[in-house]
């Protein structure tokens, strides 16, 4: 049986930037600012969509596990390994 390709990735958001930025991963964090209000879910969705791209999957295969309303949150991504996850982290600093 195939095992479904799953990750996660622990984020730290600075909602209200004035445009979206990962900052630096450390600690097994990554760091990032987003362009969005906290309201409403606005940085979230401002966030999956800014994941999405680095990732380079759709915003449906990216799911907030933990702190939906929280600074850090733990970000479900759905069809990548995590060793994927890393190497797409580290190209963004290439």
């Amino acid at each position: 049986m195939m095992q479904e390709k799953r990750a996660r990735v622990v984020v730290q958001v600075q909602p209200n930037a004035s445009q979206n930025k990962i900052l630096r991963f450390e600690g097994g964090v990554l760091h990032l600012r987003i362009a969005a209000p906290p309201l409403k879910g606005k940085a979230n969705q401002e966030l999956a969509k800014f994941l999405s791209n680095i990732f380079s999957v759709s915003k449906s295969s990216l799911t907030i596990e933990k702190g939906m309303t929280s600074k850090r949150k733990v970000i479900l991504i759905n069809g990548l390994t995590q060793n994927q996850v890393v190497e797409q982290i580290k190209k963004q600093f290439i």
